[in-house]
Formats: C-alpha cells, structure tokens, sequence
C-alpha cells in the first residue's frame, strides 16, 4: 500500500498521504445472519487492497466478535471513487480513511466525522533506495524526482522537510506506477512515499533497502498519519446508526486488540479471510509483529486510548496543511479557516 494521496478523490494513502484507487476485489463475508431482526447491519469500504491496516475487522468477522455484538458487518472493496466518496453518497456506511481527507472532503461541503484513529505514531517513510549515497537527509531531495500520486498534501509534506534540512524545498514530480519500487529502480523517480508497516517490511524481507525520513523528525507538526474510519454525520443522526456504529468500533477494536496480542495467528487469519488479495504470509505476519512490536497502535498517554484521536497531535498538523494551502473550498479557494480536528472528529463512540 503506498502513501495514501489523501486530498485528491483519494486514496485511499496513510497516507494523507494517500494510495491509489484501483485495488484487488476482497471477499465479503457477514458476521452474523442478517435476518435476525435484532441485528444491525454495517457495510465497510475498504481504501485499498486488504492489508494489516484492516486485520481487526477480518478477525472481528472470524472469531465472532460482530455476531457476539449483534452487528452484521459487510466488507466492501473500494470503489474507484474512493472510501470518502462511497461514505458521502451512502454506498457505505463507514469507511477507511485519515483525519486529513475528511478534512479535505468537508472543506468542500462534505459532512464527514472521523470517528476511530487507527494509528496512534507516523507510520508513513519518505524514502530514497539506499544505494543512492547522494542522498543522505532530506535536504539531499531539493531538486529530485519525488514519486507521488500529485497529492499537494503529500507535496507540502515534503517541501517542508527540505526547507527544514536546509534545502530549497523545489522538486519535481512523477506519477507513480503500481509499485514505487520499481519506479524508483527504474530511476523514474529518486524518492517516494511509503508505510513502514508494509512497504518498510516488504523492503527489510525482499529489498530494495531503502533510506528513509519521517516527517515529524524534520519539521512537520503533529502526526499526518491518522488513519482510520469515518461516516457520514448525517448517518449518525439516526440513534438506531449511532447504536450500530458504537457495536461495530467496539467488536472492531476487540479484533485489532486481538491482533495485537496474536500477531501470527491474526495474521495467518488475514491471509485467510481476504484470498482474493493473495497476500504473502510472511509479509503479513512481519508486518504485524512490526505494528505489535513498536505501538503503533497504541499509546503511552492516559489522555488517549488507542482508537481515539489524539486532538493535540490533529490540529497542529491540519493548521500546517491550511497554511501550506492544501485544502480548497468548492470552488477552488482557500478557506476561511483552518479545518478544525474537533469538529472533524470524535470520540464518543470508542469505549
């Protein structure tokens, strides 16, 4: 999965980051009979192919979780319109993106609410292969090819950490093909962006080795990789969705903590569950144990349980992409503010 390209009809990457929108069908299955009249029913769009990102709801389905919470969930791939879009016009009634997009999509009259944060630490690397010696902090990147799926939140980013290292910030850039590696390989492009948790594992078990730099340690505010689920605020308004929606993140959540404490077994249940996504197991389970082993997930800060947004962290970062431009209004001009991370988000509805 690469960097989600957050601001355009996006991906749909971590991202902000964002991905691109074309992906592998996934399997729906349903967690509980949807004739029981006293079960709700919860339809999840995916933002891309079927990754790590995604284990808990697949666990949640397998091990029973949804049916213990008397909800039906049914995973759906994206669309290529993206999760914000589907989730807008009511294809779905949740979907996987970051805070950042929501902000990006209501800043042009959508009416999203960003309502679990998957991702408690930056999970997203800008990376050079490592063979390219030249290249050694960002400041190195200033003129270089930057392989991206156009995304100004993405540009922003990156400018920024080249002015921090003491370059000019100017790149230039490449549309990305389906793999960042081999378009960096192909020397297309010199940089891009990555997930440590997938692309950074893949790198450690299959190469390329890869050189790379986050974001928060050069300059960027905040964290830019909330990436999580979000409905649409009109949906919520009906208290039969709101008490769904409340089943569904706590029967997920129980699936990621699952994860968490059973990285193999989780994983091994990923690969199962999602075969139309012919995942590589020692990729998942690497990629699992990487997430268990450093907390991404998770957090230290009392102020802040996994699954909820870290607000000081949110609106640092939001006011940085305001200022940098990122975000337009309907017809294409600034706002009048900054997007606001607490009118965005909330998080009254993770226990």
């Amino acid at each position: 999965m690469n960097i989600k390209k957050g601001l355009t009809t996006f991906a749909a990457a971590a991202g902000a980051l964002a991905l691109s929108l074309t992906m592998a069908a996934c399997g729906s299955t349903n967690s509980s009979d949807s004739s029981n009249s006293s079960t709700s029913t919860v339809s999840f769009m995916l933002d891309w192919t079927p990754n790590t990102n995604h284990i808990g709801l697949y666990v949640a389905q397998k091990l029973g979780y949804y049916k213990d919470a008397g909800v039906n969930v049914k995973i759906l791939p994206t669309a290529q319109a993206g999760a914000e879009t589907s989730v807008e016009n009511g294809v779905a009634n949740v979907g996987f993106t970051t805070l950042s997009n929501v902000a990006a999509f209501n800043s042009q009259g959508a009416k999203l609410k960003f309502v679990f944060d998957l991702t408690q630490k930056p999970v997203a690397r800008w990376c050079a292969l490592a063979s390219r010696t030249d290249i050694k902090t960002p400041k190195d990147l200033s003129g270089k090819t930057f392989v991206s799926f156009g995304s100004a939140e993405q540009t922003a980013v990156v400018q920024q950490m080249i002015k921090y290292a003491g370059g000019t910030g100017e790149i230039k850039t490449a549309t990305a093909g389906t793999n960042t590696f081999e378009t960096l390989t192909s020397g297309k492009g010199d940089f891009g962006g990555f997930y440590v948790t997938w692309e950074g594992v893949e790198s450690e078990l299959n190469g390329p080795a890869l050189n790379c730099f986050v974001a928060s340690d050069w300059g960027v505010p905040g964290n830019p990789d909330q990436l999580g689920f979000a409905v649409n605020d009109s949906w919520l308004k009906d208290s039969k969705n709101a008490d769904a929606l409340k089943k569904f993140i706590s029967a997920t959540k129980k699936g990621y903590d699952y994860a968490l404490a059973n990285p193999d077994k989780a994983a091994d249940i990923l690969v199962a569950q999602a075969k139309e996504a012919q995942l590589d197991s020692k990729l998942t389970r690497t990629s699992m144990e990487e997430i268990a082993k450093n907390g991404y997930w998770t957090t230290d800060d009392a102020k802040n349980l996994p699954g909820t947004v870290n607000f000081d962290d949110a609106q640092p970062y939001l006011d940085f992409q305001y200022k940098a431009g990122t975000y337009k209004d309907k017809d294409g001009k600034n706002p009048a503010e900054a997007p606001q991370a607490k009118e965005l988000a909330t998080n009254d509805y993770v226990a």
